[in-house]
């Protein structure tokens, strides 16, 4: 996991004047809404006894915690002990860890690291959002796989006419060629644009929008923002119909990842066909769901000699190449896993534990002096 970015941790609907738990990055956070309209987000836990602060409540903009009625005011400091004599003075260390937070897409965007705010990384930029002409649905998935696994596979192109046969790869179920494409890189962003022939049936809803030649071509345009999220552009073969999926694929730890996306169109942008969009996104990810769980090691390797490459991997070489750089950069943080259920000193996140790896190397070695 990536220290140093924005996350996109919930829907900004969801936020209320109610606390609420968020769940990722192997912590809890708690999010509320102010009466001024503004986010706040701490950590999850009262530093007085670990209680979790979303189960208390809102008052005056403050947030109480449940079990000892602690009050904590916006910037994370403690306002109020209320079993203290009014003559006992708050500890300094009475305050909450906070975060800073911003809104953007209709996502609450939290910052997790240590820079300074000169020197964050910026958000990606989707001007389509504010654009009248297009319209935007929302949706989320959840799988048992690492991000880094979730992430590349949205932007694999090769998989489609095998994974994809009965959905978006319906049209090239025959066509598995791909043509040799570029990588265009920017600092915290890689793009690859490829053409795609239609050669046969499309078994989807967006068939309407593709002419009726025997050829149609569909220019698709595939990139991936750092840390975790992927971005595909469809731009059809007929007017100037363009649709984009943009996901941000929450690690809410090792084991598991929650893909909330934004699919944006230019056509038909009325509601009616709203949840046609959405089964057309829900479906290639549930048929995508069991392969990418199944990857081993659940986490991508850091060493680009570790699996095999072909050149239709150029945007995922890419992709790893970039977050290397930012691991020997210092911004890693190894997630904290749970290794008491497994064997052999491997997580099911495919880290190694060494005290396991010591266990299991004495017990190797007493049944072979047996």
């Amino acid at each position: 996991m990536l220290k140093n970015f924005w996350y996109a941790c919930e829907l900004s609907s969801a936020i209320s004047s109610k606390p609420k738990r968020i769940m990722m990055l192997n912590q809890e956070f708690v999010l509320y809404r102010s009466s001024r309209g503004e986010v706040l987000a701490f950590l999850d836990k009262c530093p007085h006894r670990g209680a979790a602060l979303s189960n208390g409540w809102v008052e005056d903009d403050c947030i109480r915690c449940p079990y000892h009625g602690w009050k904590f005011q916006l910037d994370g400091g403690c306002l109020e002990i209320p079993a203290n004599q009014s003559s006992v003075p708050i500890p300094k260390k009475a305050r909450l860890d906070a975060y800073s937070v911003q809104e953007k897409y209709g996502l609450v965007w939290l910052f997790w690291g240590n820079l300074p705010e000169e020197e964050r990384p910026p958000l990606p930029l989707l001007p389509e959002f504010d654009n009248p002409a297009w319209r935007a649905v929302y949706g989320e998935f959840r799988w048992n796989a690492h991000y880094s696994r979730v992430l590349e596979n949205q932007f694999d192109i090769s998989h489609l006419p095998f994974v994809h046969s009965n959905s978006i790869g319906s049209g090239i179920a025959e066509q598995h060629k791909i043509e040799e494409y570029g990588v265009r890189m920017e600092e915290l962003k890689g793009s690859a644009t490829v053409t795609i022939n239609q050669a046969t049936k499309v078994r989807r809803w967006s068939k309407a929008i593709l002419n009726k030649q025997s050829s149609r071509p569909l220019r698709v345009t595939v990139s991936f923002y750092m840390p975790n999220i992927s971005w595909l552009e469809f731009d059809f073969p007929i007017g100037h119909f363009k649709m984009i999926i943009f996901s941000v694929h929450l690690p809410i730890d090792a084991n598991t990842t929650v893909s909330r996306w934004i699919v944006l169109r230019n056509f038909f942008t009325t509601s009616w066909i709203d949840e046609k969009v959405r089964k057309s996104v829900l479906k290639p990810l549930v048929e995508d769901k069991s392969i990418v769980e199944s990857q081993r090691p659940f986490v991508i390797p850091d060493d680009l000699t570790t699996e095999v490459h072909a050149p239709s991997d150029a945007l995922s070489i890419a992709y790893r190449k970039l977050r290397k750089k930012f691991l020997d950069m210092g911004w890693g943080k190894e997630p904290v896993v749970n290794t008491s259920h497994y064997t052999n000193g491997y997580t099911s996140a495919g880290y190694q534990d060494p005290a396991i790896v010591k266990v299991a190397i004495a017990k190797e070695a007493t049944i072979n002096v047996v």
